[in-house]
């Protein structure tokens, strides 16, 4: 079944839970820096996991010590609760300080 596509209501009410991150070109965006490349790849490494368990997968750039995540449900058609809960889930891999 594919997730209903939420409203630009319902998405600017949602962005509040998760404030680092942002609507660019109707997909929510974050970049994550870290130390270095082992910890970049680390966190991508950690964000595949909880992705493949939720069968949702975002699209992933690495620059070194940077990850950006892009986070859409192409099947619906732009943004669902799927992809806040995955920004949200994302959020909570990152190591405190980083």
């Amino acid at each position: 079944m594919v997730p209903q596509r939420l409203s630009d209501s319902q998405i600017d009410a949602a962005m509040a839970e998760v404030p680092d991150w942002a609507l660019v070109s109707g997909r929510l965006q974050r970049t994550f820096k870290f130390d270095d490349f082992v910890n970049a790849m680390a966190f991508v490494d950690r964000v595949a996991s909880v992705a493949e368990r939720a069968q949702h997968h975002p699209d992933i750039l690495i620059r070194y010590n940077k990850v950006t995540l892009t986070l859409t449900t192409h099947d619906a058609g732009g943004i669902t609760g799927k992809d806040f809960d995955l920004a949200q889930e994302a959020d909570g891999l990152v190591p405190a300080g980083a």
